[in-house]
C-alpha cells in the first residue's frame, strides 16, 4: 500500500504542471502560502463586514484601506532592500507572527464585545506595517529556491494556491460570520497563520553569491534608490509595473464597496458576499492553472493588457448587474482577467529581474497595494457622491481605457515574452 500511494505521488509530481514542487524548499514555501492566502482572503471579507457592521459608511470601507497606505508606501522599499541583503525566511517568520498575533487581539476584542472602529483601523495600520516586509521575501525566495526555467511554472503554482484561497476562503469566513460572527473568522485567521509559521520554520535559509555582492560598500539607503532606478531603467519591468499600477488604482478597488453590492444592492448578507469573492477566486483558478501549464509559452505582454482591459470592463458589467446569479457569473470572468495580468506581471517581474535586484523589484511590485489603497479611498468617496454602482462602473471603465492608452503609446509591451 506504501509502495503504491508513494508510487502515485510521484507520478502526480511528474505532470507538468506541478513539476515545481519536486523541489522540496519550494514545497515548505508553498504550503506556507496556502496558509497565509486563506487568512488574506478571510480578512477581505471578515474586516470590511466589521467596519461596516460597526459604521454603516460607504466611506469609511475606503478609510479602513486607507490607513494602510502610508505605512505600506514607506516601508516597501526597504523591505525589498532588507530582502536582498539579509535573511528572507527571518523577515517572513518575523511578518508572519505579528500579523498573527493581531489576528488573535482582534478576535479577543470582538468576543468579548469591547471590538470599535478604531481597533479596525489600528490592527489594519499595523498590518500594513508588516505586511511590506512578508510579501518581498516569499516572492524573492521562490527565484532562489527553483531553478530560472521552472519560474513561471512555480509563480502558476503560487498563483493556484492563492486563487484556491480566493475562492475558499471569502466563502469560509462568510459561513463563520453568518455562524460565529467577525470574532469566529479572526480566530480561524490566527489558526492559519500558527499553521503557515510551522512551515516556514523548517525552510533552509538561502544565501546567493549576487545577494551577498549587492550589500558590499553600498548603504542601505542607496541599495533601495539602486532598486527604484533599475525598476524604472529596465524597460520590460517598467511597462509591467504600469500595467499593474493602473489595474490597481482603477479597477481592483471595486472590492471594497462589495458590502454595499452585498447587502443593500443584491440583498445576499455576508454570505453572499463570500460567495461572490469566491466566484470570483473561481475564475482566478482557472486562469492560475492555464499559466501553470502554459506559461513559458504565452506572449505575456498581450494577456497583461487584455487582461486588465477586459477586467476593467467586467467591473463595469457587474456594476450594473442586478441579479445576484448574473453577478456571481460575472465574478467568475473579473477572476479570470485579473488574474490573467497580476500573475503575468510578476512573471515577467521576476525573469527580467537578477537576483541582486529582486527583492526590490518585487517590493516596488507590491506597493501596487499602496495604489489600490488610494483607489480605495477613491472609490468609497465617489461611492459617497454619486453611489456604489456608478463608482464601481467609472473606475472600472478609467482602467480598461488605461490599458488602450498603454497598448497605443508603448507598443513594444505587446512583444513581451
Amino acid at each position: 500500500m506504501e509502495f503504491i500511494l508513494s508510487s502515485a505521488v510521484n507520478a502526480l509530481l511528474q505532470l507538468r504542471a506541478i513539476e515545481t514542487l519536486r523541489h522540496r524548499q519550494f514545497r515548505l514555501l508553498w504550503f506556507g502560502h496556502s496558509f497565509t492566502s486563506m487568512a488574506f482572503w478571510m480578512d477581505q471579507v471578515a474586516r470590511g463586514w466589521l467596519i461596516y457592521e460597526l459604521t454603516d459608511s460607504a466611506l469609511q470601507l475606503g478609510l479602513v484601506r486607507g490607513v494602510q497606505a502610508i505605512p505600506t508606501l514607506l516601508l516597501s522599499p526597504v523591505a525589498g532592500t532588507a530582502a536582498d541583503r539579509y535573511s528572507r525566511k527571518l523577515q517572513i517568520l518575523v511578518a508572519q507572527g505579528i500579523d498573527g498575533l493581531m489576528f488573535v487581539a482582534l478576535a479577543l476584542l470582538i468576543f468579548t464585545g469591547e471590538i470599535q472602529p478604531w481597533h479596525v483601523y489600528a490592527t489594519a495600520f499595523g498590518m500594513a506595517i508588516v505586511q511590506p516586509f512578508q510579501q518581498p521575501a516569499r516572492a524573492a525566495m521562490i527565484a532562489d529556491v527553483v531553478p530560472l526555467s521552472h519560474l513561471t511554472n512555480a509563480i502558476g503554482l503560487n498563483s493556484i494556491i492563492f486563487n484556491v484561497a480566493r475562492s475558499t476562503g471569502p466563502a469560509l469566513a462568510g459561513v463563520l460570520i453568518a455562524t460565529f460572527g467577525t470574532g469566529g473568522a479572526y480566530a480561524t485567521q490566527a489558526v492559519f497563520y500558527a499553521l503557515a509559521t510551522i512551515w516556514t520554520v523548517r525552510l533552509r535559509p538561502v544565501e546567493s553569491s549576487s545577494r551577498g555582492h549587492s550589500g558590499h560598500g553600498v548603504s542601505f539607503g542607496q541599495s533601495i534608490i539602486e532598486g527604484w532606478k533599475f525598476s524604472w531603467k529596465n524597460e520590460t519591468v517598467r511597462t509591467a509595473l504600469l500595467v499593474v499600477m493602473f489595474a490597481s488604482l482603477f479597477i481592483a478597488p471595486f472590492v471594497t464597496l462589495l458590502p454595499i453590492f452585498a447587502r443593500d444592492i443584491l440583498g445576499v448578507g455576508a454570505t453572499g458576499q463570500g460567495l461572490l469573492l469566491t466566484a470570483m477566486g473561481v475564475g482566478a483558478l482557472v486562469t492560475a492553472v492555464i499559466i501553470a501549464f502554459f506559461g513559458d509559452r504565452m506572449p505575456r505582454g498581450i494577456y497583461m493588457l487584455g487582461g486588465v482591459a477586459l477586467f476593467g470592463l467586467s467591473v463595469v458589467a457587474f456594476a450594473a448587474s442586478p441579479w445576484f446569479q448574473l453577478s456571481m457569473a460575472l465574478m467568475v470572468i473579473v477572476g479570470f482577467a485579473n488574474v490573467c495580468s497580476h500573475a503575468l506581471v510578476q512573471t515577467v517581474i521576476q525573469t527580467y529581474s537578477p537576483s541582486e535586484f529582486r527583492g526590490r523589484a518585487i517590493a516596488v511590485f507590491h506597493m501596487s497595494n499602496v495604489v489600490m489603497t488610494l483607489g480605495s479611498m477613491l472609490i468609497g468617496a465617489l461611492a459617497t457622491l454619486w453611489g456604489a454602482q456608478w463608482a464601481m462602473a467609472w473606475m472600472g471603465a478609467a482602467g480598461a481605457l488605461a490599458m488602450l492608452a498603454l497598448h497605443l503609446m508603448l507598443p513594444q509591451a505587446r512583444h513581451i515574452k
